[in-house]
């Protein structure tokens, strides 16, 4: 059997797909798996916010078209960068064992956020991430910052940024973990839905690479996942809205925070709920019930 992965040219999306590769080849013996290389609107474009220029699909479309088409059998995503609703005939076939699901706060001085000096640049491609740190820190200024990891690193230190705001999973699987300075809390900064896992998107109904991936889906992590991605998909939200959700299962139980926030920090509702780890789906719409309870619709309507 023969298996081809469609991937971004980027260090990390190489080092997704190769981890994808040597982890289907570790249980499937003689398997061959080759990548090959395609290149994103979201790769090309990068003067501009990608919520401005087409959402998270954007990092994708054109991959899922190679799916579609036949020319790959499976691709590999981060899955926070997944939409929640994907084109038919796609599905996501596994989800990995998921890495730290924190933000990482890189500065050159290794300082922490609490004490980075008043008025510092901050960088970051992301609304979640610069709404709630706007909502405890709106003495910052918060500047658009867009390419890879590495790229980015390298602009905060060409541009005189006084730090980058990252996933430490990206960080940590590109080996630069040394480069981080805070690991923030993920109560204070809860993290984007499905932040740290990796999604395998395949053809609905090819049965023999649905089966070969199998064997790379963590139950614990698709359960919480599931649940953040409800949430995402109940409230209706995407790159335009700061919307953050972390699940984790402690002693049993699931346990969710989410957050709703304007982008700027202005407001920002938060909730939590406990439920059973097999209900992830109820647990995901419990918590976004909660959410517009606390006002949530108000901000979505008002970004409308």
């Amino acid at each position: 059997m023969d298996l081809k992965i469609g991937s971004r040219g980027s260090p990390l999306a190489l080092w997704q797909a190769e981890w994808a590769r040597s982890a289907l080849q570790d249980v499937i013996p003689g398997l061959e798996v080759d990548i090959e290389v395609i290149h994103t609107k979201g790769d090309r474009v990068l003067n501009a916010p990608f919520s401005q220029i087409g959402g998270k699909g954007v990092f994708i479309k054109e991959i899922e078209d190679a799916l579609l088409d036949r020319r790959i059998d499976l691709a590999v995503h981060s899955l926070k960068d997944l939409p929640t609703e994907l084109p038919e005939g796609l599905e996501i076939g596994a989800i990995s064992d998921r890495e730290d699901v924190r933000d990482a706060l890189v500065t050159p001085t290794g300082v922490d956020l609490e004490s980075i000096r008043d008025g510092a640049r901050v960088g970051t491609s992301s609304l979640r991430r610069r709404a709630q740190i706007q909502y405890n820190r709106p003495d910052l200024v918060l500047e658009e910052l867009r390419g890879n990891v590495q790229t980015r690193l390298s602009k905060m230190d060409s541009e005189g940024m006084d730090a980058v705001v990252l996933a430490a999973a990206g960080l940590i699987r590109l080996g630069l973990e040394d480069r981080i300075s805070e690991l923030l809390d993920p109560e204070f900064i809860i993290p984007a839905p499905g932040q740290g896992a990796l999604a395998i998107e395949v053809r609905s109904g090819d049965r023999d690479v649905q089966d070969a991936v199998s064997y790379l889906d963590d139950d614990e992590t698709r359960q919480c996942v599931v649940a953040e991605r409800t949430v995402l998909e109940v409230l209706g939200g995407g790159c335009q809205v700061p919307i953050g959700v972390w699940a984790r299962i402690n002693t049993g139980r699931m346990v969710m925070d989410g957050v709703v926030a304007l982008p700027d920090g202005t407001q920002v509702v938060r909730g939590q709920i406990e439920g059973e780890p097999d209900r992830p789906e109820d647990n995901g719409s419990d918590l976004a019930d909660i959410l517009t309870s606390q006002g949530a619709d108000e901000i979505l309507f008002s970004l409308d």
